[in-house]
Parts: structure tokens; C-alpha cells; sequence
């Protein structure tokens, strides 16, 4: 095969506006009379559609997000196989490690995978296998306790 012998490959052909009535988009260059719309800058809303009532409104409402809901950043024990035996592993070694981002939010430990170690684990909480294997290798749990920051004077 030579360059020659190459076929073009099929090219959809520009929009010319503004050319004349037989080019079937001259004149107001498709964009109707007068209006914001027939000026230069004008972008639609990107879910604009055309006028009908649009999707997020027609779909109902539901639900809610609680303002209180924790979120936690979930470790599994396959993962702590990494720190040495008879380690004390908390939040701020996991961060050290890259296995957290925040050493500051709550961390939870999760149960999927084996743990060999027997280790010492600190964290906001814990799944009930995470719990039965640390215990099993004779590891200790327990639960980090995050000072509030509101006072109680008893003034309110």
C-alpha cells in the first residue's frame, strides 16, 4: 500500500453562516431575531432544554443528607500487616504510612483480610471481625476519644 493509494476519510463540512438566502443559514446566521440569544457571547445553560421543564425538577424530591453523619476512612487489617509486631498503630502512624489522608478524622478498621501480627490498634471504631481478629492474636483495641470543642460552663 502507497500513500496514493490511501482513501480520505469521510469530513463533515463546516457551517457557513451569514451567506446568503440559498445557503439555508444566511441572514440571522440561525439564530432567530434580536434576543440575547442572536448575540456574540451567548451560552445556553448546559441543561437548558429549550424551555420544557427540565430534568432535575421533574424527577421528584427524596430524602435528605444528614448533617451529622460521620465519615470515616476505612482501613482493612490486610493492610496493617505492614507495621511491625507489637506495634502501636494509630491514626498518626497510618497517615505516616499513606494509608489515611487526615490524621485528624475518624479512621475505621474493617475486617477484610488476614492479620499474622499482634498489634496494639487506636481508632474511632471498629468492624466486629476487625475486633475478633485482633483480639484472637491477643492484640489490643481501643477506641479514640476526640475532644469536643464546645463548653460546659453551665451558663445556657
Amino acid at each position: 500500500m502507497h500513500i496514493g493509494e490511501l482513501k480520505t476519510i469521510p469530513k463533515r463540512k463546516r457551517k457557513r453562516v451569514g451567506r446568503g438566502p440559498g445557503s439555508g443559514h444566511g441572514k440571522t446566521s440561525s439564530r432567530g431575531h434580536k434576543g440575547q440569544g442572536a448575540r456574540s457571547g451567548f451560552k445556553r445553560r448546559a441543561w437548558f432544554e429549550g424551555g420544557q421543564m427540565p430534568l432535575q425538577r421533574r424527577i421528584p424530591k427524596r430524602g435528605f443528607k444528614s448533617l451529622n453523619k460521620k465519615t470515616y476512612q476505612l482501613v482493612n487489617l490486610l493492610s496493617l500487616q505492614r507495621f511491625d509486631d507489637g506495634d502501636t498503630v494509630d491514626p498518626e502512624k497510618l497517615k505516616t504510612v499513606g494509608l489515611i489522608k487526615h490524621a485528624g478524622r475518624p479512621v475505621k478498621i474493617l475486617g477484610s483480610g488476614e492479620l499474622t501480627k499482634r498489634l496494639s490498634v487506636q481508632a474511632d471504631a471498629f468492624s466486629n471481625s476487625a475486633r475478633e481478629k485482633i483480639a484472637q492474636l491477643g492484640g489490643e483495641i481501643s477506641l479514640r476519644i476526640v475532644s469536643s470543642t464546645v463548653s460546659t460552663d453551665g451558663d445556657s
